[in-house]
């Protein structure tokens, strides 16, 4: 088990626990968030060691790649290049909210988070979360909060069952919706591809896909 420090809830609405959180992942610490689906646990995206921490914590086989998450869609160029005319468009519907885009990745993207030629991006629907990459200045590099396998908590105290002690935050923001998970679509694809179907229905897909 990897241990990290006693871990404490503050209250996702407390200016101080964000301020906490935000100076907390500038070190290259883990923290974990509530997000528009499940609870989340999230690392700066260009600190190398932060990303192996995430992954140590969780208990995440090196091959799986990692989802960033964005604060907006004028985020992508940070981690896109180039950004696909598509992802403009498809953004300008459905983000922020359950889609799931898979783009070319940028120059700035570690190994770590996507060793391949594309990196998974999304601009979820909860304030807190924009607030965070806001502030921070960067993308998340951000997960389910729970130990790979286990189930996806959707309450801070879920998240402390699985994950106390491995991190030393939890941002409260009450009970997560759950559900379904957001809809994948690979845009490196000619034509692009759903990857995985969730939360978008793919008729709504496919009208800005439609030629």
């Amino acid at each position: 088990m990897v241990v990290e420090a006693e871990t404490r809830i503050r209250p996702a609405d407390d200016p101080e626990a964000i301020a906490e959180a935000v100076s907390l992942l500038r070190d290259g610490q883990v923290v974990a968030f509530p997000t528009d689906t499940v609870y989340g646990v999230g690392a700066h995206a260009f600190i190398e060691r932060a990303v192996a921490a995430l992954y140590r914590i969780k208990e995440r086989t090196p091959d799986k790649s990692i989802p960033l998450l964005l604060s907006d869609a004028s985020d992508l160029p940070q981690v896109s290049d180039p950004v696909p005319a598509l992802a403009w468009e498809l953004a300008r519907h459905f983000w922020p909210g359950a889609l799931t885009l898979v783009v070319p990745k940028g120059p700035h993207i570690l190994p770590i988070v996507s060793a391949g030629h594309a990196v998974a991006v999304r601009v979820p629907r909860h304030p807190v979360v924009p607030e965070i990459i806001g502030r921070l200045g960067v993308p998340l590099a951000t997960t389910s909060a729970n130990l790979s396998g286990g189930p996806n908590p959707v309450t801070a105290h879920e998240v402390l069952a699985q994950l106390g002690g491995r991190l030393r935050l939890i941002l409260d923001g009450g009970p997560c919706p759950g559900g379904l998970p957001s809809t994948v679509l690979d845009l490196t694809l000619e034509p692009p591809q759903v990857l995985r179907q969730g939360g978008i229905p793919p008729e709504a897909l496919e009208a800005c896909l439609r030629p």
